[in-house]
């Protein structure tokens, strides 16, 4: 596996300074910058929008580019049945990453509708859930 795609949607450009007590106060570049480091045989790309369709055109196209995908599509997890088909629809196996437990949260955050479209998902773990995720997917 050469090359992942990491894919965020809504708010997660504002990671490091959005509510740090429960996202913390590293940058989402400093994360990129760092599983870099980190993976350096790994070719890791990124992508963030807050907009669902635009989300939709990136997880078709990295989908078949990409050898794995992981996704943090926000609050569009809970709510987002468009994007849980783009994920069904591509090949790549993918991994959905929650900074936060969703489950120690509000209640409509319970349930992912995108999670049956990935081979797992990982929460809670901060943004440790991005290294994790990766390791999972070269494992």
């Amino acid at each position: 596996m050469k090359h992942i795609e990491i894919i965020n949607g809504p708010n997660l450009n504002l990671t490091g300074r959005r509510e740090p007590e429960v996202y913390g106060t590293t940058t989402m570049e400093e994360v990129i910058d760092g599983l870099r480091k980190m993976f350096p045989d790994v070719e890791i790309s990124y992508y963030q929008s807050n907009v669902e369709g635009e989300l939709i055109d990136r997880i078709q196209q990295a989908g078949f580019g990409a050898d794995a995908l992981v996704v943090n599509l926000g609050g569009y997890s809970h709510t987002s049945v468009a994007l849980r088909d783009a994920l069904l629809a591509v090949p790549a196996p993918k991994v959905e990453v929650h900074i936060s437990n969703i489950f120690a949260r509000e209640e409509y955050r319970h349930n992912s509708l995108i999670t049956s479209a990935c081979r797992g998902m990982i929460c809670g773990l901060g943004l440790q859930g991005y290294e994790l995720a990766i390791r999972s997917l070269l494992s």
